[in-house]
């Protein structure tokens, strides 16, 4: 609708919206999310747990309500139409830029349950939305490096004591667990200091979701394995937040494949269990092997 300003001012009033979106709608969570807090009964919590997620819910809708006022998006999408609210779902991406989260949030918003991911423990003092993942459950994690648990062993393994709390929290209300298995996004210099394999992908950390999956097997059944592909921008240059909502990403592919997840990842020890774990990295990696055919194939197809 308002395609026809310059980019810049497009950005502005995104901006200006998303910004008074959240500042209007963070103090009302954080209430729901204190009333939970000070009144410790289940169904209370429950019923506390869903009134947050449904101002989320808002707060994305009007997200997605700026992104048709400013931009003149061209849209390839294509996901299962069996999608539902009701069940509990694990998600994946590939990660190119901040927008992926606002693009994931606008197309998947009320056709799954709202997206809950984990979060490095320092991302709680981001001011307003680190209050607002506090309120919404999202669980945060604390990342030891090699070095440190070498010297502090006793600090091993707490990552998954961190996850199977935050999953109990999740076994109440459907849920879609999130998480960007490159762990960061995509850059060229990334991708060289890996040494990938992939062309298009850094290398997945199985990690993540096989703790997950030995805390929620029960409950997790069903991946969606969602593709992203910027037809418009550079293999060299992703798209930055700002170009997002200045309108300056024009096309976007969207590809979500639905599958079961296999019955021996469900419920095991991806710490612990050696054979497992290596069982479950090579799922993984051919999950990445099947996305960086994907997205080879829609470059190719960008180039004709």
């Amino acid at each position: 609708m308002l395609s026809f300003l310059p980019s810049s001012l497009r950005g502005l009033i995104a901006a200006l919206i998303l910004v008074t979106n959240t500042l209007m709608l963070v103090p009302l969570l954080i209430s729901v999310a204190l009333l939970k807090l000070l009144v410790p009964i289940a169904p209370w919590r429950v019923l506390c747990t869903r009134a947050g997620i449904l101002i989320a819910e808002l707060w994305i809708s009007i997200n997605s309500g700026w992104m048709h006022l400013t931009q003149r998006m061209q849209w390839d999408v294509e996901m299962p139409t069996s999608l539902n609210n009701g069940s509990w779902y694990l998600v994946t991406s590939n990660h190119q830029s901040w927008a992926d989260i606002t693009i994931l949030q606008h197309l998947l918003n009320r056709r799954i349950p709202m997206l809950k991911f984990f979060l490095k423990q320092q991302l709680i003092w981001v001011p307003v939305i680190g209050l607002a993942w506090w309120a919404l459950d999202f669980p945060f994690m604390k990342r030891y490096t090699k070095e440190y648990l070498l010297k502090h062993p006793e600090k091993r393994g707490q990552d998954l004591e961190t996850t199977r709390k935050a999953c109990e929290k999740f076994k109440h209300t459907p849920v879609a667990v999130f998480n960007f298995l490159e762990g960061t996004r995509f850059t060229p210099a990334k991708h060289s200091k890996q040494q990938s394999p992939f062309k298009h992908l850094l290398r997945p950390k199985a990690g993540g979701i096989g703790f997950v999956l030995g805390a929620m097997g029960e409950q997790l059944d069903t991946l969606l394995n969602v593709t992203i592909f910027y037809a418009d921008s550079p293999e060299a240059r992703r798209p930055t937040y700002w170009d997002f909502l200045c309108g300056r990403v024009n096309h976007v592919v969207v590809r979500v494949d639905q599958q079961p997840i296999p019955q021996k990842f469900r419920g095991g020890d991806y710490l612990n269990d050696e054979a497992y774990r290596e069982q479950f990295q090579l799922w993984v990696n051919g999950l990445w092997e099947e996305k960086d055919r994907q997205l080879t194939q829609l470059a190719d197809n960008r180039s004709r």
